[in-house]
């Protein structure tokens, strides 16, 4: 994975996700200790009580796992500056001809949404996977889910600073 490839989090975000991380693993023995009283509780297959702390239990582990590669993974600062669009990026884009129909977004990690009031769009997205690359001032055209081909040109980009 390159540098423009990687996912780039703020210190500020990473400590954030670094803390939820450490809370839900902190979490785990309360977490056990619910499933075994609602265990105790009788029938398995009629106990609602121990049937929701389990999947409580499975959601957590999920978000554990998810968290545990999103910080392994991650780049801690600014993300390298570029001449084209990358992963990490604010970027400013008109749609069609409209130079008046902008729209400003991050494109990156869906983990990063909750450190930015910005929207935030996947690079495996149709509108990520089209300007990933895209120099300021280029037009290109993707196909939305819905069908549509939509053009966009790319007015600017810059390093998120979360």
């Amino acid at each position: 994975m390159s540098t423009t490839d990687a996912t780039w989090l703020s210190q500020d975000a990473y400590d954030r996700l670094q803390s939820e991380l450490n809370d839900l693993i902190a979490a785990r023995p309360a977490m056990a200790a619910e499933i075994n009283a609602r265990r105790e509780e009788g029938d398995l297959k009629e106990n609602g009580g121990y049937h929701a702390a389990r999947e409580e239990q499975g959601k957590a582990e999920g978000r554990i796992r998810q968290l545990q590669e999103l910080l392994r993974v991650a780049h801690v600062g600014e993300a390298p500056r570029g001449d084209s669009v990358s992963i990490g990026n604010v970027v400013v884009i008109y749609f069609d001809d409209d130079t008046e129909d902008t729209e400003t977004f991050l494109l990156g990690s869906r983990e990063i949404a909750a450190t930015t009031d910005l929207t935030v769009y996947s690079p495996e997205s149709a509108l990520g996977q089209a300007i990933l690359g895209a120099r300021k001032g280029q037009t290109v055209t993707y196909t939305a889910p819905s069908g549509v081909d939509i053009k966009v040109t790319v007015v600017s980009f810059e390093a998120f600073g979360g």
